[in-house]
């Protein structure tokens, strides 16, 4: 069904986005791509990549397998795309979900919250809602904690999501640990001296979808995006540089890592659906394990504490956190002057996505549409 919407119509890739977020009739799955069945045919195609930049102690300090026991693909016509299923250590993908929830949403970086709150009321986004979240659900609606309302966080140079820009007086230090795990994961990729300026984090609900759109704000295209994906699956669409190529469909499950790089920078892509993680995907790899991880002394990745579990664990059983992080500046580039550009203190302004169509790109402002995620 999918393929044969593909081949009518101008707008390709709106009409399959339409085709995975509806709901009634639910859509027919079985063209969505699955790399962690580990066995390439048709588009997926096994990619080598460099075992020497990163050694095996490096990769542990990260929480990550050798390099070598990555299962990484490519697909065929989509040159400097690469997918990498779950390279993570059975029980450390809990540290990266504690700090998704609990560390970066912290000041002084900058969430959706901030639009239309205070900073007091925002300053402690996880001990606000962990009483909440660790409560046993007793089946009655109860109103959603912060930690449920966030939909996106920024980090180092933060997006304004108006001009659509970063800008040099609206940065904060990005976080050590996860500008480490950027540049391991680019290195085995093939892309040595990555650095991790920018970070923008979705937090997805059950009912989200992120919109069509191209990430090109930063100055440096050459460099390559990556992106983190933990918890609830999702539907991942990758389509061309014109919005009437079709896209390819494929499953983001927890662990899971993209690189796009080189022609597959600048490609259009969207997130309709979100979807119940496979057995085995989420809560089995993350679960009692994380309690039990060892921490070297070289290591960021620490064991999460059963209280902080508790949290984590309610949170990602329904929803899904998306991380991408990117290098915004290339080797002498400096940002040009801009009248319009911002300091950390303006929380006025709303926010929208890199999206042109008009009933997906089009959003309120932020906070008012519960049922969106947006990016650049």
């Amino acid at each position: 069904m999918a393929a044969s919407l593909a081949e009518s119509g101008e707008d390709a890739f709106r009409k399959i986005f339409k085709f995975y977020k509806r709901r009634n009739p639910p859509p027919d799955f079985s063209n969505v791509l699955d790399f962690s069945n580990g066995l390439p045919s048709g588009k997926m195609v096994p990619m080598k990549l460099d075992f020497a930049a990163v050694n095996d102690a490096q990769a542990a300090t990260v929480g990550l397998q050798p390099v070598r026991d990555w299962r990484a693909f490519g697909l065929q016509g989509y040159p400097g795309f690469i997918f990498i299923s779950n390279p993570f250590v059975l029980g450390s993908q809990a540290f990266w979900v504690r700090q998704c929830l609990k560390t970066y949403p912290q000041k002084p970086n900058v969430c959706n919250l901030d639009m239309h709150m205070s900073p007091y009321d925002t300053q402690d986004i996880w001990g606000k809602s962990a009483h909440d979240l660790r409560l046993p659900s007793s089946g009655k609606r109860r109103p959603s904690t912060l930690l449920e309302r966030l939909r996106w966080v920024t980090l180092g140079y933060h997006y304004n999501w108006d001009t659509k820009t970063y800008s040099a007086d609206h940065h904060t230090p990005f976080p050590a640990d996860l500008h480490q795990l950027s540049l391991h994961v680019t290195a085995a990729c093939g892309f040595r001296g990555f650095s991790a300026e920018a970070g923008i984090l979705n937090y997805y609900r059950p009912d989200s979808s992120l919109g069509i759109h191209v990430d090109k704000s930063e100055l440096d295209h050459s460099r390559p995006l990556l992106s983190f994906s933990f918890g609830q699956s999702a539907i991942f669409l990758l389509g061309g540089i014109c919005r009437q190529d079709p896209p390819t469909a494929m499953y983001m499950h927890s662990g899971d890592m993209m690189v796009m790089s080189g022609q597959s920078r600048l490609l259009y892509h969207a997130v309709p659906r979100i979807l119940p993680a496979p057995q085995g995907h989420t809560s089995s790899d993350m679960d009692s394990c994380s309690l039990a991880l060892s921490r070297r002394d070289s290591s960021v990745v620490e064991p999460v504490s059963q209280d902080d579990w508790e949290v984590c664990f309610r949170y990602i059983q329904s929803s899904r956190v998306n991380v991408t992080v990117r290098q915004v500046l290339g080797p002498g580039q400096t940002f040009p002057p801009s009248s319009h550009q911002r300091t950390g203190a303006d929380r006025s302004g709303g926010y929208r996505d890199e999206a042109e169509d008009g009933e997906i790109g089009k959003r309120k402002r932020s906070g008012s549409d519960p049922d969106s995620v947006e990016t650049q």
